[in-house]
């Protein structure tokens, strides 16, 4: 099970941080992946970690402004939004994928397991 929180409203430039607490299964065996859909649109990747967090991957659109860790201790990941722009604003959504080695895959499709949507407004 993936719990997702941390959303909220805030001012284009402004910083949020996503946490996704899991359970319910053995964490460090996923690699997990955060997603967002934003209204009328489809829902899109936005950041992956490997199992161990060695690897990470990102969209463009964020690369250089959200960051993902992982703490395998506590069996969350993390996402750290900086510089938030007003197209940011969606739900985003946490995701585990069951991969073998270091893989960070992007493609929604390739993930198991959902938590359900938190949702991030940016004012401008």
């Amino acid at each position: 099970q993936l719990q997702a929180s941390g959303g909220g409203l805030v001012q284009a430039g402004g910083s949020l941080r996503l946490s996704c607490a899991a359970s319910g299964g053995t964490f460090s065996s996923y690699a997990m992946g955060w997603f967002r859909q934003a209204p009328g649109k489809e829902r899109e990747f936005v950041a992956t970690i490997s199992r161990r967090g060695g690897s990470t991957d990102y969209a463009d659109s964020v690369k250089g402004r959200f960051t993902v860790s992982r703490d395998n201790v506590k069996n969350t990941v993390y996402l750290q939004m900086n510089s938030l722009k007003p197209e940011d604003t969606a739900a985003y959504y946490c995701a585990a994928a069951a991969v073998l080695g270091e893989k960070t895959p992007r493609i929604q499709y390739d993930y198991n397991y959902w938590g359900q949507g938190t949702l991030v407004t940016v004012s401008s």
